[in-house]
């Protein structure tokens, strides 16, 4: 029988796990900050988070990555307006139906979502690290299954020439949920804004 004070005692036990989970967040929340320390004078973290999704999914209509956002398409569209008076996203007239606009990243773009990304995985590295080795082989396991459960794809191995995954949840998941405001974009400095040659991206 487990001795009363043993750090063993209720290690099944669902609150125990999720206690340490949330402090584990709260080291995630503060690399994830700090990765974005270099560029927080140029892009907000919602603006940084419509990056992502195009760096994943490529060029797209807005009203798709607002979805994936889970923001409202007023919201994205001015959001993207910002990103790109800034040099960050390109509109583009879809090819293949010229009454569509597409997003895509610009060079600048692609070079913000792997600085912060590159940064944030060596950061993260370097708390891996100071654990033994032991250890890290048992994170990988724990790890794994709460990913899996939460649905969440995996990260790409650092040599893998493929567009870093959006997370935040499984992405057919996010395109089917309902839209809202974002009010973490509404504190976002406002700017000169670029108005869209049209509207044809607000219509699914």
């Amino acid at each position: 029988m487990t001795e009363s004070g043993d750090p063993l005692e209720g290690l099944d036990d669902v609150d125990a796990v999720t206690r340490a989970v949330l402090t584990a967040s709260r080291v995630l929340v503060a690399v994830s900050a700090s990765s974005l320390a270099e560029v927080e004078d140029r892009v907000t973290l919602p603006q940084f988070r419509m990056l992502v999704a195009l760096s994943s999914r490529g060029a797209t209509k807005l009203v798709a990555v607002a979805e994936l956002l889970r923001v409202a398409p007023s919201t994205a569209m001015r959001m993207a307006d910002r990103l790109i008076t800034a040099g960050f996203v390109d509109r583009q007239t879809n090819p293949h139906n010229r009454r569509e606009t597409l997003l895509t990243l610009t060079g600048e773009g692609r070079r913000i979502v792997g600085s912060v990304t590159s940064r944030r995985r060596r950061e993260l590295a370097a708390v891996v690290e100071r654990l033994a080795p032991d250890r890290r082989a048992a994170l990988i396991e724990a790890l794994t299954d709460f990913n899996r459960a939460g649905g969440e794809p995996p990260v790409p191995p650092t040599d893998a020439d493929v567009p870093y995954p959006l997370g935040w949840g499984d992405l057919a998941d996010l395109a089917a949920a309902p839209t809202a405001p974002d009010p973490a974009e509404g504190r976002a400095p406002e700017g000169p804004r670029e108005q869209p040659a049209d509207r044809s991206w607000d219509r699914p």
